[in-house]
């Protein structure tokens, strides 16, 4: 450890206190309304480990040399921001958001129950397994989006929403994991390790699906009574060649998602599109979508600063300690960097390795960091919140269970 490791250590430890501790800030703007606009500003979630990654540094500019505190910075991987903030955008444009809504309508309609309860089931279950095929950060927006109006709205209590918040973190963090692709912590080492599609279904996807069917459908019942029929987003006439061409987007995306100048080219492709047509538009999430990248970037330079003090903790777990370890870690750092750091261990035996993917996109929901699509879903549902903001205490709480549903399942 030398002293920029341990100013690294520090200022990721200030940056998770001040991610749990937002709604104070929200609070001071109320106190002192003439600094109103910055006590907001340090209050929304998707700017703290930005904020804190300039600080850090600044703080290696101070402490080493201006070119170093450069260098470091430009040596981090900025792929995953990029394509979070990308496919966020698309994914939740109107066109994407319709098609997706007209096929859970007319499922909904087929549903032994009323339309709106089989919604709710259909937006925190299938679009959440969906998010295999289409990838995580694009299952989280839609998935966010639909459940919007019915779920995070005034009238519904506020410990069901934070409920429902941490069934849908938790479902998307290990719904993904049906393929190789779509969950960032199984990327992460798929290549190395050699896991295809074939081995996460047989291994991790079907304890997945359970998990993530029981906690969508014991959630949805606590919340039936509260869904209004007036709630469900009626079906829409959009154009198909439109829909079509945002799809073919979206699925160009998710198919270059490791190649960020052809994926930012489809999205500059993207937004002519939507100002050549702009009728069948509604306006494009642009400010969400660069909060969450910004959010994800500042992660990504504040994290790379931890793997002094990470990799020997993860290298010296047996296998059950391992899962436990992971499963906790996961709720102070991003997944993907966790099970990232347990791939370059040599030697790991094959439990171990499933132990430790299986506790990375298990404690995948307990944090707005634990999972790179949260800070996503963060953003587009906070505003159904008390004081527009989510408070971390209680979307710990309400991941809680859903989180010991899916351990048990990947211990089995």
């Amino acid at each position: 450890m030398n002293t920029l490791q341990l100013t690294g250590a520090i200022l990721f430890a200030i940056a998770l206190v001040h991610t749990f501790s937002t709604k104070l800030f929200h609070s001071l703007a109320r106190r002192h309304p003439r600094h109103a606009g910055l006590f907001h500003l340090l209050g929304e979630v998707e700017v703290v480990f930005g904020f804190w990654a300039f600080v850090l540094v600044l703080a290696m500019a101070l402490l080493a040399s201006g070119a170093e505190a450069i260098g470091y910075v430009e040596s981090r991987q900025y792929t995953e921001p990029l394509f979070v903030f990308v496919v966020m955008v698309i994914a939740a444009s109107r066109p994407v958001l319709d098609a997706v809504r007209d096929l859970l309508a007319m499922l909904a309609r087929l549903a032994p129950v009323r339309t709106e309860v089989a919604l709710c089931w259909l937006g925190l279950a299938l679009v959440p397994l969906g998010g295999s095929l289409i990838t995580e950060p694009a299952a989280m927006t839609l998935a966010a989006l639909m459940l919007a109006p019915q779920v995070f709205r005034p009238g519904i209590p506020e410990w069901m929403k934070y409920g429902a918040l941490g069934v849908l973190f938790v479902n998307v963090s290990i719904g993904g994991t049906l393929t190789a692709y779509a969950a960032p912590p199984v990327l992460m080492v798929a290549g190395t390790w050699g896991w295809d599609s074939a081995f996460m279904a047989s291994t991790f996807g079907w304890r997945a699906a359970l998990a993530v069917i029981f906690n969508a459908t014991l959630i949805t019942l606590l919340l039936r009574r509260h869904l209004e029929p007036g709630k469900v987003v009626e079906d829409v006439r959009m154009p198909w060649l439109v829909s079509a061409v945002h799809l073919a987007l979206l699925a160009g995306v998710v198919l270059l998602a490791h190649h960020p100048v052809l994926f930012i080219g489809l999205f500059l492709l993207f937004l002519g599109y939507t100002q050549a047509y702009p009728k069948h538009q509604s306006p494009l999430i642009l400010k969400e979508g660069l909060l969450v990248g910004f959010f994800l970037a500042g992660l990504v330079v504040l994290g790379g600063m931890q793997q002094w003090w990470l990799q020997p903790l993860v290298s010296s777990l047996e296998p059950t300690a391992l899962f436990f370890g992971a499963l906790a870690l996961t709720a102070i750092t991003d997944n993907a960097a966790l099970t990232y750091l347990g791939s370059l261990i040599e030697g790991l035996s094959d439990h171990a390795k499933y132990m430790l993917v299986a506790g990375a996109v298990g404690g995948g929901g307990l944090t707005v960091i634990a999972n790179a699509p949260n800070p996503a879903g963060a953003a587009l549902l906070r505003e159904g919140f008390d004081e527009g903001s989510i408070g971390m205490g209680g979307l710990f709480l309400g991941a809680l269970g859903p989180t010991c549903v899916a351990a048990l399942l990947f211990l089995i």
